[in-house]
């Protein structure tokens, strides 16, 4: 038996959408001559990310407890990540010698977030291996999606290319290793809009990025909100009291 889970909805659907597009568009920005607007994008899109998870909490002023497990959890580490992506992207609009650090501490971050899911040992959709490449690969086309907003040079179109790529073979793999009803219309988008549409796009690279960007966050809202079913206990055959 399976049913929904209640505790993550939209606001934190929303923070592995902006936080990883945010992320993804850090790690991009090494690929565009002037990175400072796509690393302002990119903390606006995390911050605002966690700022969604933040309103979903029901003791806020609890929040803080979050850093006191790093040996355990992964949203630990994903905040010490965030911790760390701030800073370093800060100072990167400041010196860009910076800017590998700051991507670094983004690709930590989108990782982190790929291992929550996966640490959700009792929802069958997250707790598959193949949910963490296909996380971090979604991330990384959706970043390199936005970098396209901004930039149309060579290595950014490589480095799209790849990341869309990657992001359908990951989705493949996962898809093989789980059937979910709700993630098929979202995996049939990722297909068709932001893999094909994407890469025939390209002449127009801002509607190729926006392509790959709409598509992955499809999937990631309906991955967090509507496959999220918890596997309940069963018990296919009861046991039975012999009478004398």
């Amino acid at each position: 038996m399976s049913a929904p889970q209640q505790h993550w909805d939209a606001r934190a659907a929303a923070n592995f959408m902006l936080g990883g597009g945010g992320s993804g568009l850090m790690v991009a920005a090494l690929f565009v001559a002037d990175p400072r607007l796509p690393v302002v994008l990119s903390l606006l899109l995390v911050a605002t990310g966690l700022t969604a998870v933040w309103l979903e909490i029901g003791r806020k002023l609890r929040a803080a407890h979050v850093l006191f497990n790093p040996f355990t959890s992964w949203m630990t580490r994903e905040s010490f990540a965030a911790l760390l992506l701030f800073p370093l992207g800060i100072g990167s609009v400041l010196a860009p010698g910076a800017l590998p650090f700051a991507a670094a501490a983004a690709l930590a971050f989108l990782y982190c977030q790929a291992r929550i899911l996966r640490a959700a040992k009792g929802i069958a959709a997250w707790r598959a291996p193949e949910v963490v490449a296909l996380v971090v690969f979604t991330g990384l086309a959706e970043g390199a999606g936005l970098a396209l907003l901004f930039s149309a040079e060579r290595a950014l179109v490589v480095f799209f290319v790849l990341a869309v790529a990657g992001r359908f073979l990951a989705w493949r793999r996962y898809r093989g290793a789980v059937r979910s009803a709700a993630l098929e219309p979202a995996g049939r988008t990722l297909a068709w809009v932001g893999t094909a549409a994407a890469a025939a796009l390209l002449f127009v690279p801002p509607l190729a990025g926006l392509a790959a960007l709409g598509a992955g966050w499809r999937l990631k809202f309906l991955l967090v909100t509507r496959a999220a079913l918890k596997q309940e206990f069963s018990l296919p055959h009861l046991p039975v009291r012999g009478t004398r």
